[in-house]
């Protein structure tokens, strides 16, 4: 996109007038989205942004502008600017820009640039009609959203890194209103993933619909939910918003700096069961919060944050990893160019254990047994969280009983974590945006089947707003 040995000069004037380290984070982005409401097509729109952002830091000072004119000139004006902004102790500087290969690399499939719009659309319509199949007495309202993202960055530092990086990443969404009486329900299916069209021929619309539909329509004759202190076991197939909530955001490093993590001066300290390892891990295949570089240009790997219980290792980004005196493993993430990059989740999950899922719920007893999980909200501080409840059962004697509506589950996430009993051999994944500081990245959430011994069902808590998962 843009000369090497521009992007060499542009961090040299970021320099000028001194600091500690720059970096340029050049974006060219193209979008795709098509939505069906009331059986049409409302939507079919694409998109084309272009920009980059450059970066100073200079002791614990950090300046940040961007632009989208990608000529010298346009890129020199913003170089300037941000050094102006963060001036610092002038050193000399040998920038030779070399470049960085990924450790790890994806295998997109076919490429969404490559499928006709027209292809796209008949997809839509196909969820579109599915939903309405399942019952349309009771359906009401279907909506369909398909988007698919060919991002292509070039990242650059004051280090002499210099980096070249494709993503792909495709998603289809179903929410379905269903009607009886005077009883409203909503279903909600989404599939996504670090792919191309392709994504789609392994999740067939029709099927992603079907999901979303009869989740709306079961809800429909589902029992209120208990309320009070009991057994929770949470299917793989729920997906991973527990983990996601009670520690992910307590993990970022950031947090954790600046005192807002109930994590912060606990590593090497027991702060779940021994059952419980938690991984965040943006190499996987096939996984929306994948990547093989970071924002910063820093290769991608598997991070053990929770080994066996003890907290070994939090999130982190450039700068908060040369504050604590470690390298960054790979976690410094921004929505675009117009931002800077912060320390964030990719792919985190709860390592699968070794038990039959269909065990632990005959060893809970009582309690609920939850099969898709809505949206939640944590406060990073105290690890408290409430969540929704999609799809829940009752647990009578053992055995799965009758749907329940209207179930949230409130909890303090070390808590939560140290009351996990069992830990299943399965893990299910599910997709999201997750918002912090005003920006919103794609990840992705799993966990095996888990047996919570308490939780609150029914509750509500006070929950700060440092971090919150939106379902897509």
């Amino acid at each position: 996109m843009v000369d090497r040995q521009v992007i060499k000069e542009v961090l040299e004037i970021a320099l000028g007038n001194g600091g500690d380290f720059a970096d340029i984070y050049i974006e060219h982005k193209k979008v795709t989205g098509i939505g069906c409401e009331e059986g049409k097509i409302e939507k079919v729109h694409s998109g084309l942004d272009v920009g980059a952002g450059i970066r100073v830091l200079a002791g614990e000072s950090t300046a940040y502008a961007y632009t989208n004119d990608l000529t010298r000139r346009g890129l020199a004006e913003a170089a300037g600017i941000a050094s102006r902004a963060a001036q610092g102790e002038k050193k000399e500087y040998n920038i030779d820009l070399c470049k960085v290969d990924p450790l790890v690399e994806f295998n997109f499939g076919l490429r969404p640039d490559l499928v006709p719009t027209e292809k796209k659309v008949l997809a839509v319509e196909a969820a579109d009609r599915a939903a309405r199949g399942v019952d349309p007495e009771c359906i009401k309202q279907v909506i369909v959203g398909y988007g698919d993202v060919i991002q292509n960055v070039t990242i650059a530092n004051s280090e002499g890194d210099y980096v070249e990086d494709e993503r792909i990443r495709t998603r289809l969404m179903v929410q379905v209103v269903a009607a009886g009486g005077d009883i409203i329900q909503t279903g909600y299916e989404a599939v996504g993933s670090m792919a191309g069209f392709d994504l789609l021929e392994r999740n067939r619309p029709e099927d992603v619909a079907r999901t979303a539909a009869a989740r709306a329509v079961g809800m429909l004759k589902a029992q209120p939910a208990p309320s009070g202190r009991m057994p929770v076991v949470m299917a793989g197939e729920a997906g991973g918003t527990m983990v996601h909530e009670a520690c992910g955001h307590g993990l970022e490093a950031d947090l954790v700096q600046k005192g807002l993590s109930v994590y912060a001066g606990r590593k090497g300290q027991q702060v779940a069961s021994e059952a419980v390892t938690v991984v965040d891990d943006a190499t996987l295949q096939d996984r929306y919060g994948s990547y093989s570089f970071d924002d910063e240009g820093v290769p991608s790997r598997k991070v053990v944050l929770i080994r066996d219980g003890v907290l070994e290792d939090f999130l982190y980004d450039r700068l908060t990893a040369s504050k604590d005196g470690v390298r960054s493993n790979g976690h410094g993430r921004r929505e675009s160019y117009q931002q800077k990059p912060i320390p964030r989740m990719g792919n985190t999950y709860i390592a699968a254990g070794k038990d039959d899922p269909e065990r632990l719920v005959k060893e809970a007893g009582r309690g609920v047994l939850v099969t898709k999980m809505g949206g939640g909200q944590v406060n990073t501080t105290t690890g408290d969280f409430v969540f929704d409840v999609a799809e829940g059962f009752l647990i009578v004697d053992g055995k799965k009983g009758p749907m329940i509506r209207g179930a949230t589950l409130t909890g303090n996430g070390p808590e939560v974590l140290k009351n996990i009993k069992m830990v299943g051999r399965d893990l299910g994944f599910t997709i999201g945006t997750c918002g912090k500081d005003g920006q919103g990245v794609p990840v992705s959430d799993a966990q095996p089947t888990i047996w919570i011994d308490n939780i609150i069902v029914g509750g509500t808590v006070q929950a700060g707003g440092n971090g919150k998962i939106r379902r897509i």
